[in-house]
């Protein structure tokens, strides 16, 4: 057998056939030079090999969000000789999971009994409609749990007291405030870190390669940032609401919202070379919580000492 006899050709219709596109699709991509024209044998068109690879190339790039624009100048690229190895790599790593954790599955039942036990089908229509749980296709008594750690804080709120309804309503709020986060941070580090790799064209392969490898790095640090900083701001107001509500409890009456209070420039000067302007707020909230706790043990003690009994 020869070579050319070796080649494998298709009429249209089998094309569409072995690629899962239609002789619609296939015609409109040739229209819009995502796909080469076909072979002219006599009165047919014969596709071959080549063809099948590049509507194969296509649907992938459709699956991962690309449009037909950014595919047809990817695959020019691709046709130059500038590869689709590296970009189709990236797109890999962004599309990838952000998080090690892994998804379970739960039953009804199980579900029902972490949750006191008692059916709740507006609860689990709420968890549906927010993601926590998702349907398994032909089981309609078990879930898929993307992130057990998230329902598992779910079940420990429940359990000390907090009704679902609240649960729900609270997890809505927190989900527009954490995408706010993500949408700045990814805001952020495109203006200084991948403003180099968006420009007019694709980028080339090393270019789309180098780009993976920063959002490895980078991958962990937005998660990092909030840790710590969530972590610093529940220490600053947990102890500001315990001592509101223990002054309260004491009869104090508690002073409602911000209050100016004049400071001696020469007192700001030190604070600001202490722990600079951002800090200054902060050092002054904290120093001046600690000065009230020592003066409330000096006042307790006094009391103890007064009140003490002289043999």
């Amino acid at each position: 057998m020869t070579e050319q006899q070796s080649v494998v050709e298709y009429r249209i219709e089998d094309l569409a056939h072995h690629s899962g596109a239609t002789v619609r699709t296939i015609r409109a991509y040739q229209d819009r030079g995502l796909l080469p024209r076909p072979e002219r044998r006599g009165r047919a068109n014969v596709y071959t090999a080549a063809h099948l690879s590049r509507l194969r190339q296509i649907a992938d790039l459709l699956d991962r969000g690309y449009t037909l624009a950014s595919i047809k100048e990817l695959l020019e690229a691709w046709d130059a000789g500038r590869g689709l190895g590296g970009v189709l790599g990236l797109v890999a790593e962004v599309d990838g999971p952000w998080t090690d954790e892994r998804a379970g599955r739960i039953t009804r039942a199980e579900l029902d009994e972490r949750f006191g036990g008692r059916p709740d089908d507006a609860a689990v229509r709420d968890a549906l409609d927010l993601g926590v749980l998702e349907p398994v296709p032909g089981r309609d008594d078990e879930f898929l749990v993307p992130s057990p750690q998230e329902l598992a804080v779910a079940v420990e709120l429940h359990a000390a007291g907090v009704p679902l309804t609240a649960i729900s309503g609270h997890l809505r709020e927190l989900r527009g405030q954490v995408e706010h986060i993500a949408a700045r941070f990814l805001e952020f580090t495109t203006e200084h870190v991948f403003a180099r790799y968006l420009g007019p064209h694709p980028p080339t392969d090393t270019e789309a390669v180098e780009a993976a490898a920063l959002v490895r790095r980078l991958r962990p640090l937005a998660q990092q940032s909030v840790d710590a900083e969530l972590a610093r701001a529940m220490r600053l107001f947990a102890t500001r609401h315990l001592h509101r509500h223990l002054a309260e409890g004491a009869g104090n009456v508690p002073v409602d919202g911000p209050q100016s209070v004049a400071i001696p420039a020469e007192t700001m000067r030190a604070v600001h070379a202490l722990v600079g302007a951002e800090g200054a707020a902060e050092f002054i909230s904290v120093a001046a919580e600690r000065e009230v706790q020592a003066r409330t043990l000096d006042a307790l003690a006094t009391k103890g000492a007064n009140g003490a009994s002289v043999d």
